[in-house]
């Protein structure tokens, strides 16, 4: 069975979709942004009881809030503008 797909690879993925771009033209690339071997490894398959984990981690990067839950789905859209921005609702997202 092949390996899964990594959390960080999904999520650079899925923002390069967004932005209609490779992955490897992100800049900066999410490594600079985010420890990307410490978020695979929160979400990399192991022994343990799933039942037990429950949680969600969430980042900003290139304008867009990432989350990523228990399970591993990782959602990406567009960061909510503060009071000061706002002038129009966020409309594209991204989820598994």
């Amino acid at each position: 069975m092949p390996e899964r797909e990594s959390v960080s690879h999904r999520v650079a993925q899925k923002v390069a979709t967004l932005e209609d771009t490779d992955p490897t033209a992100l800049d900066p690339p999410l490594h600079a942004v985010v420890d990307t071997e410490a978020l695979d490894g929160l979400f990399r398959s192991s022994d343990r009881d799933e039942t037990d984990s429950r949680g969600t981690v969430a980042f900003d990067y290139r304008g867009y809030t990432v989350r990523v839950d228990s399970s591993g789905a990782v959602r990406v859209s567009e960061s909510t503008p503060t009071a000061e921005t706002k002038k129009q609702p966020a409309t594209n997202s991204m989820a598994d």
